[in-house]
């Protein structure tokens, strides 16, 4: 397929190598321009573009960038974008510590709605809820015991079943979340955010979360973070994670 990268951070760039290693045509761009990713692209054999470069005729569109970098895309940029071209916002809302607040958010929109809503475009909501390091060292064959999962939400069935595909392309099994507006159940510090669950614990986890709670818990992160120490290891993130993503005073498991 051809696919366009918008984003070379750590979710972005893993996706463009595994996507590349897997025999898509990939193409990366930054805020840098075609110069600014060229390095990347030609280490990892995909095609160093600008962010028009990377959303002209491609057939999936993965956004990899912050919310406020969404407001700052050209304002023309998907006018051209084939109805069906399928895209993907792998993106998080961290308000106070890295993000300006958005007041639809804030009051209760789910992320991917209100980037759809930017864009003027579906949007399918994956690989928001797995740690950078989970994507680039974890994934594990098709069938291995205890692969771990990655949920995809959107509203267009043939486009949630592509991009579960690629999910499973990445090595992870993908976990169907339903539509767009059920998103909210895999943004961050809900009981499926980022706890390097396989399938069957990440339906559990999705059907767990509760409305209201997760915005609560991601604002005291700082502190829980700060308790692990200057440098964590990814057990003991994956252990916050786990502890603090509750519902109802309780673990999901």
């Amino acid at each position: 397929m051809k696919i366009g990268i918008v984003g070379t951070g750590n979710i972005g760039a893993s996706l463009a190598r595994k996507l590349s290693a897997a025999g898509h045509e990939v193409r990366v761009a930054n805020s840098r321009g075609a110069d600014g990713v060229r390095q990347f692209a030609d280490e990892i054999g995909a095609q160093a573009v600008d962010v028009r470069g990377a959303v002209e005729g491609a057939e999936v569109i993965i956004l990899s960038i912050p919310l406020p970098a969404i407001q700052a895309l050209p304002a023309d940029l998907f006018d051209s974008v084939a109805a069906d071209a399928i895209v993907v916002d792998t993106g998080n809302y961290y308000p106070d510590m890295r993000d300006p607040h958005i007041l639809e958010i804030d009051e209760g929109m789910p992320e991917s709605v209100w980037v759809s809503r930017q864009i003027g475009h579906p949007v399918i909501k994956a690989f928001n809820n797995v740690l950078a390091y989970t994507l680039a060292e974890l994934g594990q064959p098709q069938g291995t015991p205890g692969r771990l999962a990655v949920a995809v939400a959107g509203d267009d069935l043939r486009s949630r079943e592509i991009v579960m595909e690629l999910v499973n392309q990445t090595g992870f099994d993908p976990v169907d979340a339903g539509s767009l507006a059920e998103s909210w159940r895999q943004q961050p510090s809900t009981p499926a955010y980022c706890c390097d669950y396989d399938a069957d614990a990440m339906r559990k986890a999705l059907a767990a979360a509760a409305p209201g709670i997760a915005p609560r818990i991601r604002d005291r992160l700082p502190e829980v973070f700060a308790s692990l120490g200057p440098n964590p290891t990814h057990a003991d993130i994956v252990a916050a994670n786990r502890a603090t993503n509750i519902v109802a005073g309780k673990p999901a498991s």
